[in-house]
């Protein structure tokens, strides 16, 4: 049986159908097939399969939140047994997973239907997804551009309507970026607020969760997969409800701190400046208090911290990499920019890492303190709409343009990995050639319940379920 309605339901709506036996999980499964093999020779957004072992999941799935509700995982340390995972590397080809990671075993719980893994570059290390090992992941709005990156083929295959929404990762904007790029809600949850693995190289600052279409299900995930309780090694902060429920209610009138100043005082594309004007507009429209207040922190030596922080966690990562695989990468098995990064940390010395981790938590303690005087910060996600697959091209230019191109294309997201806050972006614009761009707000450490309500009023004010993207139907 045709389950043609399938791309028109968010992941709660899917699995309410289900409960009801209005359509049997395994329809709904067939249907994310079905649109897996139209879309994604077009996107690579999703670079692995497991159609049988879904299948026979879904005959029988999980009772849950998200009951017989087909999910893809990001090919980025994250565990499923018996499962390939590349981490974006030719280093890692032929390597599989022994065990389900923690976070894949909630996600399991929570009723999801597990069926492949989306693309990802070489360690999730760019804000594009254009690797050697899996190749470039298009926008499905315009595949001549860029899903972002991370978490590129996550967006790539929920923007396409593949999957109602799909696990992502963020260390330094991986679930924002892609988010903006393909149109899509992008919550940065509270470090630690959900499971990671402690023993890869993502330096601490990452944070798993997903990217979606809508409030609602990103906030029923953080519900299902997030420590809250007796039995969780982070149950701090606690939420004060289900954050299911807060989207239901109505933010207070916040203080909302706007601006469009970049760390590298790179101006903003015309149409993102608009964009930022409109929402601040918006916002003040819907009855909140808004002010133009840039946020304030000596930002070279804020990177400078963070690059010899990163550095000395991404050395002991690819220890332990080195260790799994039981040899050393061979000659071009490792990318340019993540060659030089692995170089630079074997010259780093032990106390220019410490001093890295002990410069951050200063500074990034300062950048805290000022959300004493508003209640969530405003930003573009990006400084540009998506750019051309190719312009920020890790596998053929060399390091320095790359990172001479991200910080010309992101700046806004990182902070918020080094002080622990959640973040959100949200798809509340369209560029005049008709690609996406993203808002993004940040809001005090461990508060995601007012991002999640101003999302969810925001959703309700200016709807993006409409839009759709050229490879959709």
């Amino acid at each position: 049986m045709s389950f043609k309605e399938y791309a028109g339901y968010d992941a709660i709506g899917l699995a309410a159908l289900i409960q009801r036996r209005e359509v049997s999980a395994a329809e709904v499964l067939e249907a994310a097939l079905e649109r897996a093999d139209r879309h994604n020779p077009h996107l690579n957004a999703i670079v692995h399969r497991a159609d049988d072992e879904a299948r026979a999941r879904a005959r029988s799935p999980i009772a849950g939140p998200f009951q017989g509700v087909p999910f893809l995982v990001k090919d980025l340390y994250a565990d499923i047994a018996g499962w390939p995972q590349s981490n974006g590397s030719k280093f890692f080809k032929g390597y599989v997973s022994k065990t389900d990671s923690e976070l894949v075993r909630r996600f399991r719980q929570s009723g999801l239907v597990l069926f492949g893994k989306t693309n990802t570059p070489e360690f999730g290390i760019t804000g594009t997804t254009e690797g050697a090992a899996l190749g470039p992941c298009r926008n499905p709005w315009n595949t001549r551009h860029s899903a972002g990156g991370s978490s590129g083929g996550a967006a790539a295959a929920v923007a396409a309507g593949i999957v109602p929404m799909a696990h992502a990762s963020d260390g330094l904007g991986s679930i924002r970026i892609p988010a903006a790029c393909c149109g899509l809600v992008g919550l940065k949850v509270t470090r630690d607020r959900t499971p990671r693995d402690p023993m890869t190289p993502q330096t601490g600052l990452a944070v798993n969760h997903v990217v979606t279409r809508t409030m609602r299900d990103t906030a029923a995930m953080l519900d299902a997969i997030g420590f809250a309780g007796a039995g969780d090694p982070y149950a701090y902060p606690a939420k004060e409800r289900p954050y299911i429920e807060e989207v239901l209610r109505q933010p207070r009138r916040l203080r909302i701190a706007f601006s469009g100043k970049t760390v590298s005082d790179t101006p903003l594309h015309p149409d993102v400046e608009r964009a930022l004007a409109a929402t601040a507009k918006l916002c003040e429209d819907l009855g909140h208090f808004v002010i133009e207040r840039p946020l304030r922190l000596d930002w070279r030596l804020l990177y400078r911290a963070q690059g010899a922080h990163s550095a000395g966690h991404f050395g002991a990562g690819m220890l332990q990499a080195i260790s799994e695989m039981g040899r050393e990468p061979a000659e071009g098995e490792l990318e340019p920019l993540t060659l030089s990064i692995w170089q630079a940390s074997k010259t780093l010395s032990a106390d220019k890492a410490a001093w890295g981790t002990m410069m951050l938590a200063h500074l990034t303690r300062e950048l805290l303190e000022q959300w004493e005087h508003f209640d969530v910060f405003l930003s573009p996600t990006m400084i540009n709409p998506p750019p051309e697959i190719g312009f920020i091209d890790p596998v053929n230019l060399d390091p320095k343009t790359v990172n001479k191109r991200q910080a010309a294309t992101y700046g806004f997201t990182p902070p918020s990995n080094m002080t622990g806050q959640p973040s959100l972006s949200l798809p509340l614009h369209m560029s005049a050639e008709g690609l996406p761009i993203g808002m993004m707000f940040t809001a005090r450490y461990a508060d995601e319940a007012t991002l999640i309500r101003l999302g969810a009023q925001l959703e309700q004010a200016r709807p993006w379920s409409g839009r759709k993207p050229a490879h959709w139907n």
